[in-house]
């Protein structure tokens, strides 16, 4: 049997899993308590009603009717705005990109240095940057939401603690009002990407090509440039990907607190009021990109481990 190119295979099993992902996503939907039906009518209907509105919906249809509907008919109609559900996404895909975006660009070196310095600093250094990790890494984002308004707004003043965005401009206009959600997402993102981080380098740094880097006398940033980055890029882009999924869905508890209208936001409402296309247009969304993300590593990684063994 003739060798399937790793490049197909790669593409097939990142199709299987967005596949998989849109079934797990869609059975959730489904098990959800009540329907957009009931929040409609809000209790004020009868029965003969409630089945009409169900029916228009399509509510009523078989499991693996609506499946193959919301396959093949795109995102749909909202059941709640009846507004086209593409529409409503790419609104507040703007707000959520910005922040994810910016969120990112905050962390990815935010979480080299910790897992560096949790690695390769000195051992007073070491102790203190890994207790930051694990605590970083534990608390809730409502919490580090907190401690942001009460420093860098309430004390001292650098920041507003609202991020309502004026209507029609976009995020990126608005830096000052960014910073505080940004900062919410990134430093708990970093802390809990250090911590799965700093194992691979760790294992990397022990290496023998390694220790003689250091015996060449090349600097530290040469050797974590050169040799280490290199030899973890398939752990960390992975773990980028699954980060990126997780800001564009998890964005939710900072858009609530600091009054920004994005994808986060929008999924919670949706969910509130069971509007199943919405919650599963941004939930295959977020999906879609960690499977991007993933697929991106798993042909990118190699070539780069490869060009990191040679001397």
């Amino acid at each position: 049997m003739p060798r399937v190119p790793r490049p197909v295979a790669v593409l097939a099993r990142s199709g299987l899993l967005l596949a998989a992902a849109s079934v797990v996503i869609f059975l959730c939907t489904a098990a959800l308590p009540g329907d957009a039906a009931d929040t409609l009518v809000g209790g004020r209907a009868t029965a003969a009603e409630l089945d009409r509105l169900r029916a228009e919906a399509g509510l009523d249809d078989p499991l693996h009717v609506r499946y193959l509907d919301w396959l093949t008919g795109g995102p749909g109609i909202s059941l709640i705005t009846g507004r086209p559900v593409a529409e409503v996404v790419a609104e507040r895909a703007a707000v959520t990109l910005a922040l994810a975006v910016a969120a990112l660009a905050v962390a990815v070196p935010l979480t080299v240095v910790l897992a560096w310095a949790a690695v390769r600093g000195p051992r007073r250094l070491r102790q203190v940057v890994n207790a930051v990790i694990v605590s970083g890494a534990a608390l809730p984002q409502a919490v580090v939401a907190a401690a942001l308004v009460a420093w860098l707004s309430a004390a001292w003043g650098l920041f507003p603690p609202v991020s309502m965005l004026p209507v029609g401009e976009p995020p990126w206009h608005r830096p000052d009002l960014l910073a505080l959600p940004v900062l919410t997402l990134a430093l708990p993102t970093a802390a809990y990407a250090a911590a799965l981080l700093r194992g691979a380098i760790a294992d990397v740094v022990d290496r023998p090509y390694v220790r003689d880097a250091e015996l060449r006398g090349l600097s530290p940033g040469a050797i974590l440039f050169r040799y280490v980055l290199p030899m973890v890029a398939a752990p960390a882009a992975r773990l980028l990907a699954v980060n990126l999924g997780g800001l564009v869905a998890g964005t939710a508890v900072a858009e609530t607190l600091f009054g920004l209208a994005g994808l986060g936001e929008l999924l919670v409402t949706a969910i509130s009021t069971r509007d199943v296309p919405v919650v599963q247009s941004v939930a295959l969304l977020a999906a879609a990109v960690v499977v991007a993300g993933l697929l991106a590593a798993d042909l990118v990684a190699p070539r780069r481990h490869r060009q990191a063994a040679r001397p």
